[in-house]
């Protein structure tokens, strides 16, 4: 009795950091979408964490991306490695798989997840990449990123950017300008990029408009008459 009274106060005492964690996490998330956020030196301001995806896109995306990994490991297990990627319920498969059969059924499968718009099959017939070449992507897809964020008129927010093998992909719903502008962004942000692939969904820039942080309202003129009047 006494040993279980022990680990029911150790689990206690373990619970509680843990949830404070946890909440604080959540809490810095919310925040992030509503107030001025510093990045690299940048200060975000409400435009830039406001995503151009419908709420039901951002959840279809995370739900796609889910299965749609659980799947492609099922069918290659050690012999390929697939990394999934939607924006907009636009897939994009990278990775190296064994053959041209694997590489087709990876997508076919794919294919079949409620939601898919559309698939990018960029799957290499290869073996799988070192872990030096994958952490390389990842430092070259975060300098791709700081990028974006240091460039006047670009938005983090509106793109979404992933590397493989020295191969950057942009992602996005953009104008033609946007898209133009990050893909030069891009080029130039780290060495050991082989090349850039734009896989944007454009839109106009009246259609930009609406994603524009609306000006605050003015306060009503009789509110302001009183308060003069004091």
């Amino acid at each position: 009795m006494k040993s279980d009274a022990q680990f029911s106060a150790t689990l206690r005492a373990i619970r509680r950091p843990l949830l404070v964690i946890t909440w604080s996490a959540a809490l810095a998330v919310t925040l992030q979408g509503c107030l001025p956020v510093m990045v690299g030196g940048t200060v975000m301001g409400t435009m830039t964490a406001t995503d151009r995806r419908s709420l039901g896109s951002q959840t279809d995306d995370t739900a796609i991306v889910v299965k749609a990994e659980g799947r492609a490991m099922k069918i290659t297990g050690d012999q390929g490695r697939v990394s999934v990627n939607s924006f907009n319920r636009h897939v994009l498969i990278t990775g190296e798989v064994k053959d041209e059969k694997m590489k087709a059924e990876v997508e076919q499968q794919i294919k079949t997840i409620d939601g898919v718009k559309q698939i990018d099959n960029d799957l290499e017939i290869a073996p799988v990449s070192s872990l030096g070449v994958r952490s390389n992507d990842l430092v070259i897809s975060s300098k791709v990123k700081a990028a974006i964020i240091d460039t006047k008129d670009l938005y983090l927010s509106a793109f979404k950017v992933h590397t493989d093998r020295g191969v950057v992909y942009l992602m996005g719903r953009v104008t033609q300008r946007e898209g133009k502008l990050a893909a030069e962004v891009a080029r130039n942000a780290a060495s050991k990029i082989k090349k850039v692939v734009k896989l944007f969904e454009y839109i106009t820039e009246d259609d930009l408009k609406d994603f524009s942080p609306r000006p605050a309202a003015e306060p009503a003129k009789d509110a302001a008459s009183k308060d003069a009047a004091k």
